[in-house]
């Protein structure tokens, strides 16, 4: 999903260059195995839709495949073009909150 993937973008870009890969894998285990990332997920999901963010990519992704002739894009083709647009409308508000939801969860974790 285009939420799930604005996550991943998300994590990648403020941990990428800063992390130790296998800190980086603990930290996606620890996600996963407390539930924390579909919690995660389902915020930013709620938040993106409250922002108009859906509306406005589907609107962006309209206009492509206006712009190109339905016949003449690809599922894939589509995604790749919609896909910068999609993570540059995510406002800096729901990135903040995000990124402090994801600390605060390595905050209350031990032993990492």
């Amino acid at each position: 999903s285009q939420a799930y993937n604005c996550l991943i973008h998300f994590y990648k870009r403020y941990n990428h260059n800063k992390m130790d890969p296998s800190v980086k894998t603990t930290i996606e285990q620890r996600l996963l195995e407390t539930g924390e990332k579909e919690r995660l997920k389902e915020h930013l999901r709620n938040r993106l839709i409250e922002a108009g963010w859906r509306e406005e990519l589907k609107l962006h992704a309209k206009e492509v495949v206006a712009n190109k002739g339905l016949n003449n894009i690809t599922h894939d083709e589509l995604v790749k073009e919609i896909t910068p647009k999609g993570r540059a409308l995510v406002p800096d508000v729901v990135k903040k909150e995000l990124l402090v939801k994801i600390q605060t969860f390595l905050s209350h974790q031990n032993n990492m």
